[in-house]
C-alpha cells in the first residue's frame, strides 16, 4: 500500500531510500530525523554519522498502485546523497518511467551531485524535480543547477523560509514555488513580508505559487491563509 502523507502538494511518499546527513541550514530541524528518532529507525542525520540504507524491496511499489498519484520520493532522505550509488538511483529513474501513470516529485539540496550525474539519468515526462531553497545563499547556488536539467517541471520548495529571499532572477525556468514556515517546537520564526515578496515575484514571473503552512508549535492551527485567500496553484502535468 502507499504511504499516505498529510504533505498538501502530493498525495503519498515513497522511500526506496532512508537517512540522510544534514549540509544547510534548512536541515537544523529536519522532520525526517525527527520521525527516524521517534520510531527509532535510525541515528541522528548527523555528518559522520552515516544512517543511509537502500530498500531495494520497495523499488516495484509504484508499478502495484493502480490508481494514479503524486508520488514524493524520498521523503525521508534524499535521492542524490553522495551515499546512494547511481546504479541504484538508475533503478529508480527505470521504475518511475515505467509508471507512466504516475507523477513523482524528487526534492534535492544536494545540487553538486545531481549536476554531477544528471548527465547520466533518463528524464520522462512524469518526473518533478526540485531543489529545497531557505535563503538567498541557497537560492543562488541550488536554482542554477536546476534550471539546466531537462525535467519536465522543475520546482522550489522554500521551506523553511528563514530570510527574505528574491527569487525573480531565478524564475524564468522554473514552474512551480512551494513556501512554508518551519513547523515543530523549535521553530523558527517565519515574517509574512518575505511569504509576500515571493508571491509577487511568482505573479510576475507568471509561476504557479503554493503556501504550504505558517509553521510554529502548532502549525496546523495557525493555518495556511495568506492575505485573506488559501494558494494551492500547481504547475499542469506534462504527457508524451
Amino acid at each position: 500500500m502507499p504511504a499516505n502523507t498529510k504533505i498538501e502538494w502530493t498525495d503519498v511518499t515513497w522511500n526506496p531510500v532512508t537517512g540522510c546527513t544534514k549540509v544547510s541550514p534548512g536541515c537544523a530541524h529536519c522532520y525526517a530525523e525527527t520521525i527516524t528518532l521517534r520510531f527509532k529507525r535510525g541515528g541522528p542525520f548527523l555528518p559522520g554519522l552515516s544512517t543511509i540504507k537502500l530498500h531495494p524491496d520497495r523499488l516495484g511499489l509504484p508499478l502495484s498502485w493502480r490508481i494514479p498519484r503524486r508520488i514524493f520520493v524520498n521523503s525521508m532522505s534524499d535521492l542524490f546523497h553522495d551515499e546512494v550509488p547511481l546504479s541504484f538511483i538508475q533503478d529508480i529513474f527505470n521504475v518511475m518511467r515505467e509508471a507512466e501513470r504516475h507523477t513523482f516529485q524528487i526534492l534535492t539540496k544536494r545540487h553538486e551531485r545531481l549536476q554531477e550525474i544528471v548527465e547520466y539519468l533518463e528524464w520522462p515526462a512524469n518526473v518533478w524535480l526540485g531543489v529545497s531553497v531557505e535563503n538567498q545563499y541557497w537560492a543562488e547556488r541550488r536554482i542554477p543547477v536546476l534550471s539546466k536539467v531537462p525535467a519536465a517541471i522543475r520546482f522550489l520548495s522554500v521551506e523553511p523560509l528563514l530570510k527574505e529571499t528574491n527569487l525573480l532572477p531565478f524564475l524564468e525556468e522554473i514552474n512551480w514555488v512551494i513556501v512554508g514556515g518551519e513547523s515543530g517546537h523549535r521553530s523558527r520564526p517565519i515574517d509574512p513580508n518575505w511569504v509576500r515578496l515571493i508571491r509577487d515575484d511568482c505573479r510576475t514571473a507568471n509561476v504557479p505559487f503554493f503556501f504550504k503552512q505558517w509553521g510554529g508549535r502548532n502549525s496546523r492551527a495557525r493555518g495556511r491563509e495568506l492575505d485573506g485567500r488559501i494558494w494551492d496553484e500547481m504547475p499542469m502535468p506534462i504527457r508524451v
